[in-house]
This record gives C-alpha cells, structure tokens and sequence, in this order.
C-alpha cells in the first residue's frame, strides 16, 4: 500500500539558531499523499542501542493536520523526528532520519573542545576531539556537507585516551561535529574541514566572547609561518601589510561574520567566526570585587578624619588656655 512504502522526510527552517530563537520544523512525504496526520519526536541519544530514542515532543502526542510546527524558544542542542499516520486503525511510516538544531547555548550539558583549535585543517594532520560533561560514556557524530551521517565510538574506530579522540582524514571534505553522552545530552556543535592543499585561515572552532581578544593566521601545508597576508571580513579587505596575523584585542558583536586570508595570490575558504555575549553576573557577584577596593579606601578615610578630629581638639584646648 502507498502507506507502506511512503517516507517521512524531516526538514529545519535553519540549522544554527541564536539562543531562545524559533525554528520551523516540516515533515513531507514521498511520495506525496493527502490524508496523513503528523507526528513530531525529540531524538534522544541511546548509546546503549547504538541509535536514537523517539520521545513525543510535548503537546503533540495526537499530531497535527499541518505538516510544520513552530519550535518556540530553543535554548539547547537538540535532534528532531516526525512520522506520519493514517487510516483506521492507523498506520505509520518509518521515523524520518533526525535533523539537529544547534543553539548558541552559553552552559551545555556536554562539551567538545578541539585541539588544534582551528576550524581549517589540511589532510593527514591529526585533530584531537575531547568530549567533556557529567556523563562517562560518549560518542561523537559527523555530518558531511554532502548530507551523510556517522557516528563514532572513540575506543573502537580512532586513538583514544579517556573521553579524547584523535584522528586524521585522507580525502578534502567539510564536516560538522558532535558529542552526545550516555545520558541523552548534546554538546554544541563545530565544523571542521579537511583539504589537501592551498591555503588556509586560522581561525576558533568555538564563538568567541565578547570583550575578548582573537587572532587569526594563515597557513600553508608545513609553514605555519607567513609574511604579507591580507585578511577580509565578509570579503572586504580589512588588514594589508606585512604582518601574517590578524589580531582583534576587543572582540564585539561587529566582528562576527566571514573571514579569509590571502597569500602570493592564493585565497583561503572562508570561514565563520561567531562571536556570544559575556555572561552575565549574578545578583550581587560584582559587589564583592568593588568591596574590596572601596571598603580599604573608606577605612583610611574614616581614620584621617578621626585623626584630623583629634588634632583639632587638641589645638583648640592648647589655644583656649592662652
């Protein structure tokens, strides 16, 4: 029957949303057909099966006519799955393959830290993934620019070294990575690429912090070192002279977008520098810093004036026995 063989596709409005923002979550069918009721599922790690656990998002348990929902005020890493059914009693399709919406999570469950800390990296050269959290078991997912999915566990597939991963690649490809815990967590995520030569920016893997500093390079295959690079931001040539490195002592908002360099007429892939807010202070955390400084300074001048008071005193008596 045409429910049997139909096919639950999953798509995302976007991929990689500021934190609290909305997302639009569709699920179509192929081929299509009318009729079907959608059903909506948060995709939760299961490292135990390998695989991921359908959890019906809330709300959504009887599905809905329309083929899209809106997801309000995404905070977190999170994977998402629809499935559609009809007739009575009613039928399913398989789960859709999960899609993944990344947030700009300022504390996330899991960690993901990468050494080298670049996002560009030439093939053969060793990448170290470090997963990090309240979990002990990990495994860490890729998803190649042309649509494919892997998942790994570091101790069978690459060198490991407690929750660490190292690893290098053979062909040119750009990739974002991963870590999901043993309890159903996500870490943020990272894109890391792999070509075979050129030129290529250094630039973090992670958002920097505003206020911090930054600085990118440029490199070539066994020199790390070079002379008389330009660097653009959002292709528009910001830095030309004889430095080989782009230093950014404040970063702010203004600075967020895409980099390049270029080097004796050869150009790097860009690449996106993301840049998040500082956090914020707890109530009445920056009052013990000030504390410190102001309360000294209140006591010196609470005994000058004690002082000076006593010296007055003292002046005033000696001229009143003239």
């Amino acid at each position: 029957s045409s429910t049997a063989i139909a096919k639950s596709i999953l798509t995302v409005s976007q991929s990689w949303l500021n934190l609290g923002a909305s997302v639009t979550v569709s699920c179509e069918l192929s081929p299509p057909s009318a009729g079907w009721r959608f059903y909506w599922y948060k995709a939760v790690p299961d490292l135990s099966q390998n695989n991921y656990r359908y959890d019906p998002l809330p709300g959504n348990i009887s599905g809905t006519v329309n083929n899209s929902i809106i997801i309000h005020g995404q905070k977190h890493p999170a994977g998402f799955a629809c499935r559609a059914g009809r007739g009575n009693p009613e039928y399913f399709t398989f789960y859709s393959r999960p899609k993944f919406i990344w947030s700009k999570d300022p504390h996330p469950a899991a960690s993901l830290s990468v050494s080298p800390d670049r996002e560009q990296h030439f093939t053969s050269e060793s990448v170290t993934l470090n997963c990090g959290g309240n979990s002990t078991e990990y495994r860490v997912k890729e998803f190649t620019e042309s649509g494919y999915l892997f998942q790994y566990n570091c101790s069978t597939w690459w060198s490991t070294t407690g929750s660490s991963c190292t690893f290098s690649s053979q062909w040119s490809h750009k990739s974002v990575f991963w870590c999901e815990s043993g309890s159903g967590e996500f870490s943020t995520a990272v894109n890391i690429s792999f070509q075979h030569e050129g030129l290529l920016l250094v630039s973090p893997v992670h958002p920097v912090t505003e206020g911090a500093s930054v600085t990118l390079g440029c490199r070539l295959r066994g020199e790390n070192q070079l002379s008389n690079v330009f660097f653009y931001h959002n292709d528009k040539l910001i830095q030309s002279d004889s430095r080989g490195e782009l230093n950014i002592s404040a970063v702010s908002q203004s600075d967020e977008g895409f980099y390049k360099c270029e080097h004796s007429g050869k150009v790097s892939p860009q690449s996106w520098m993301a840049v998040k807010a500082k956090p914020a202070l707890k109530p009445g955390s920056s009052s013990f810093p000030v504390m410190l400084v102001v309360g000294p300074v209140i006591g010196v001048v609470l005994l000058t004036l004690l002082l000076l008071l006593r010296r007055f005193r003292q002046t005033k008596g000696e001229a009143m026995k003239w």
